[in-house]
């Protein structure tokens, strides 16, 4: 905390005030306040202070409507208008569209795939060549029906799963498996739908349709990473997640693409165009919905959510049918799927998590460390005072931008990482992030989450 003397004062010349204790800063100025989890040894940041005070000061204009409570767990860092690692509670019938923004339900699937450490290491070349092909170079054939998506966004996924053609990826697929797996995915079923508010181009005339970016990664900090189970730190967690050590897991990070953009634009431009003309604009750039259009951009953002998990749940399917010839597909299984830039409603509230994970008690949640370092599967508490939330990573310490300064490529002789685009290995390197050991640790001092699983990576692939 060498830095919090100075900061104190450059955030009171702001009229931000901020003291900590037990490792929780809290934040006020005139109009909001908030408090923020992070160890005294990790940076806090002016930017990601003044962007959360923000945020948690929307209400609408009129008066239907307001922010109830704002936190950030430990992945604390600045966004492009809200920071990353924030939660906030508004009021049932508001809702803050730029607060989720474009990558609507980003989240994380973790699946046991049915191998060892041992096995997979004798067919590291095969795998490595056959997830290279059907992940960065565009070697698979996601076929979907445009009737499939009607039903997706209008009923949703187990509709969808009903309407899968026997065509391309979908032919070796196990349908029955499938439907069982949406069990898995954290707050999936509470998503709303309306196909009218999806993009035209996927419900076409045509019977099928390969949208582009289905089964896509995407850039930044997107991912597919394979794991070994490293360390069982509650073996009872360990037995009902299906999991030993030296097991080998793979993790999907990815979101909802192209139609999580054209929702999240979208509706960030109606929420700007529905401020009352006359009355000057917020510098922040955060709008408010309230009424009708809170209930509209629940539906819409729903459709960009199910979306997601169908992206998700199509590279799963890859993953398993590129492994059929060393694993039996029925061997592997969904552990959790969570998502990370969602409004999810929760008693009262809506809850908008932007970065930031569910964490209700007994729920799983993940918690991944940067590229090369340790992750971690654990087990939410349903801490009341975080708004049952916990981090959704080890969050960055330097800008993306910024990291072409570092010049030296990440390079380990156990773990690897697999692009075709070398600046990602500066652009995400371990020293890009916080250590996911202090952020970890803060939450389960705190009482938010209990750790259950530690994972090595193994090998990565990056768009």
């Amino acid at each position: 905390m060498s830095n919090f003397p100075r900061l104190q004062k450059a955030l009171s010349r702001q009229g931000i005030h901020v003291s900590f204790r037990d490792g929780i800063y809290n934040i006020h100025n005139a109009h909001a306040a908030a408090s923020i989890l992070l160890p005294a040894t990790l940076p806090l940041e002016q930017k990601a202070v003044a962007q959360l005070l923000e945020f948690a000061s929307v209400a609408d204009p009129q008066g239907q409507g307001a922010v109830c409570k704002a936190c950030a767990t430990p992945d604390f860092h600045p966004g492009s208008i809200a920071p990353v690692g924030a939660v906030v509670a508004t009021s049932r019938d508001f809702v803050i569209p730029a607060a989720i923004g474009t990558d609507i339900n980003c989240g994380i699937r973790i699946m046991r795939t049915g191998l060892n450490l041992a096995q997979a290491e004798a067919h590291k070349t095969n795998i490595i060549a056959k997830l290279k092909r059907a992940i960065l170079e565009n070697g698979r054939d996601v076929p979907v029906r445009s009737a499939g998506f009607k039903a997706l966004f209008d009923d949703g996924p187990a509709s969808f799963l009903e309407q899968l053609p026997e065509l391309g990826l979908w032919r070796a697929a196990d349908r029955d498996q499938l439907q069982r797996e949406l069990a898995a995915c954290v707050g999936l079923d509470s998503f709303q739908g309306d196909a009218c508010y999806g993009p035209e181009a996927l419900m076409q005339s045509r019977e099928i349709v390969r949208p582009p970016s289905a089964a896509e990664l995407g850039g930044g900090n997107h991912f597919l990473e394979f794991n070994v189970v490293d360390e069982i730190f509650d073996r009872h967690a360990a037995y009902e997640a299906g999991l030993k050590k030296g097991d080998i897991t793979v993790m999907i990070h990815t979101g909802s693409r192209d139609v999580g953009f054209y929702v999240g634009r979208r509706w960030m431009d109606l929420a700007k165009q529905a401020w009352p003309q006359g009355l000057k604009h917020p510098s922040h750039g955060l709008y408010g919905l309230s009424g009708h259009l809170a209930a509209e951009y629940m539906k819409a953002m729903g459709v960009a959510a199910r979306y997601a998990w169908f992206n998700r749940m199509a590279l799963g399917e890859i993953v398993r049918q590129q492994l059929a010839d060393i694993a039996a597909p029925d061997a592997s299984a969904v552990i959790v799927d969570v998502p990370h830039n969602v409004v999810l409603q929760e008693g009262e509230f809506n809850v908008h998590r932007k970065g930031s994970t569910p964490a209700h008690d007994g729920q799983w949640a993940l918690i991944p460390g940067s590229m090369g370092d340790h992750s971690y599967l654990v087990k939410g508490l349903g801490h009341e005072d975080w708004l049952r939330s916990c981090s959704h990573g080890a969050g960055r310490q330097v800008r993306r931008q910024d990291t072409r300064r570092m010049k030296q490529p990440l390079v380990d002789t156990v773990w690897q990482c697999i692009t075709l685009r070398e600046e990602r290995l500066i652009e995400e390197a371990p020293s890009a992030y916080k250590p996911v050991g202090p952020v970890l640790q803060a939450q389960e001092q705190a009482g938010l989450i209990r750790a259950s699983v530690r994972l090595k990576p193994w090998l990565t692939f990056k768009a």
